[in-house]
């Protein structure tokens, strides 16, 4: 098939691939929610950087508003 499980190293099983079992599949999970695993991007304009996304409406101030 593919190769072995990549959390345990035992066979996969076509259910669970690319694990053996939903428990490696379920470890997998909680290693991507817990942010064990990263996928590192190269991006020079990241969420520190740049355009505030979602600015303050009222950071400008309403000229009518006084």
């Amino acid at each position: 098939m593919g190769g072995p499980c990549p959390i345990c190293r035992r066979a996969t099983v076509a259910r669970w691939r690319p694990f053996c079992s939903k428990r490696c599949a379920d470890i997998d999970l909680g290693r991507w929610l817990g942010e064990a695993y990263r996928i590192e991007v190269d991006d020079p304009d990241g969420p520190d950087r740049g355009a505030d996304p979602d600015p303050d409406p009222d950071a400008g101030g309403d000229p009518r508003v006084g």
